[in-house]
């Protein structure tokens, strides 16, 4: 059997024939840049340092600090648990009324594409 296997859609879906619906190449990696962005370190059993927690940060007071400080930290864990995929160039990090905005702009290493990702959560 030639070519690799399809990558798993996130979030975990069905397709039209009722198999475990698939994501392309470019769709899989923003995925996995949603996941490590939304998961709080600790969520995941075998994985504690997985993530970044950034949820909680809509709660604290805006400051051009925790904007510096946020952007670093979601640079820090794309780079840790995404690097041998993408090439972070960018992130930019807002919040406002209660909504968490995040923009990464990064190079796919196999393909040499850039690529940009937008993500807002509302709590």
């Amino acid at each position: 059997m030639s070519g690799a296997l399809p990558s798993i859609a996130f979030p975990y879906a069905h397709d039209g024939r009722g198999q475990t619906a698939a994501a392309s190449g470019d769709e899989h990696i923003r995925q996995l840049i949603e996941q490590v962005l939304f998961t709080s370190p600790g969520e995941r059993v075998h994985r504690p340092t997985f993530g970044t927690g950034i949820l909680q940060l809509v709660f604290a007071p805006a400051s051009e600090q925790l904007v510096a400080t946020t952007q670093l930290l979601v640079q820090s864990a794309l780079q840790t648990w995404l690097g041998d995929m993408i090439d972070v160039a960018d992130v930019a990090v807002a919040t406002r009324d209660g909504t968490l905005s995040v923009r990464v702009s990064y190079v796919v290493r196999t393909t040499g594409n850039a690529a940009v990702a937008q993500f807002e959560r509302t709590t």
